[in-house]
C-alpha cells in the first residue's frame, strides 16, 4: 500500500516536481508576508503607547504570526498545489502510464473548490490533533497523524479522480480504494510535521494519488 507513496518519492528529481514545489513556496511565503503585515498592524497602536506594554504587545504578535504561520503552511500549501494537479498528474502518467487518453472530468471551478476545502478540512483537524495531543501525550499524538492522513489521502485522491470522473464518480472510487488511500496519508501527515520535508508533502501527495488512481 506504500508503493504508490514510494514511486511518487524516487520522481522528486522531476523539473515539473521541483517547479510545483518551488511556487507553492513562493506563493505560501507571500500569504504570510500578508498576514505578517496584518499583524504588524493590529498591534501597532499597542506598540505604539510605548512602556511594557508596546513591548509586551510586539512579542505576542510576533509569536503568534510564527504560530500561526507553522499550523498554516500545509493546509495553505495543500490548497495552492491542488492548483497544480494537472501539471503533477500529467508528468507522472508520462513517466508510468503512457498512452493515457487526454484527461476529461470534473469542471475546474469544482476542483479548485474541492482544494479549498481540502485545505480547511486539514487545519481544522491540526488544530483538533493539537489539542488530542495535550490531552492524550502521546495517543493524541498518533490519532491525529492519523485524522489528519485520512484528511489529506481523501482530499488529494478525489481532486486528482476528478481529473477523469465526476465528483461522484470520484468518490466511489475512493470508497473501493479507501485502504490504498489512507496508508499513504499517514505517511504524508506524519511528514508534514517536520519542516522542511512538509514543503513536498503536496506534490509528493498527488504524485502518490496518481498511482493509487491507476492501479489495477
Amino acid at each position: 500500500m506504500l508503493q504508490p507513496l514510494f514511486r511518487a518519492v524516487a520522481q522528486l528529481n522531476d523539473p515539473v516536481f521541483l517547479g510545483v514545489v518551488w511556487r507553492s513556496l513562493a506563493l505560501s511565503l507571500l500569504a504570510f508576508v500578508g498576514l505578517l503585515a496584518g499583524a504588524a498592524w493590529l498591534v501597532q497602536d499597542w506598540v505604539g503607547q510605548g512602556g511594557w506594554i508596546g513591548w509586551l504587545a510586539g512579542v505576542a504578535g510576533g509569536l503568534t504570526v510564527l504560530a500561526l504561520a507553522v499550523w498554516l503552511f500545509v493546509p495553505v500549501a495543500l490548497v495552492i498545489a491542488t492548483l497544480y494537479v494537472n501539471r503533477i498528474a500529467a508528468a507522472v502518467e508520462q513517466r508510468f502510464y503512457p498512452g493515457l487518453p487526454r484527461p476529461v472530468g470534473a469542471p475546474m471551478t469544482e476542483q479548485a473548490w474541492d482544494g479549498v476545502v481540502l485545505g480547511a478540512q486539514v487545519l481544522g483537524l491540526q488544530v483538533a490533533s493539537l489539542v488530542a495531543a495535550v490531552l492524550l501525550p502521546g495517543v493524541g499524538l498518533v490519532l491525529g497523524w492519523v485524522v489528519t492522513g485520512w484528511a489529506i489521502g481523501r482530499g488529494l485522491f478525489v481532486s486528482v479522480a476528478m481529473r477523469r470522473l465526476s465528483r461522484p464518480e470520484a468518490l466511489r472510487v475512493y470508497a473501493r480504494r479507501r485502504l490504498a488511500v489512507v496508508a499513504p496519508g499517514i505517511g504524508l501527515a506524519f511528514a508534514s510535521t517536520f519542516p522542511p520535508l512538509n514543503l513536498l508533502v503536496p506534490v509528493v501527495g498527488i504524485a502518490a494519488m496518481v498511482h493509487v488512481f491507476n492501479l489495477r
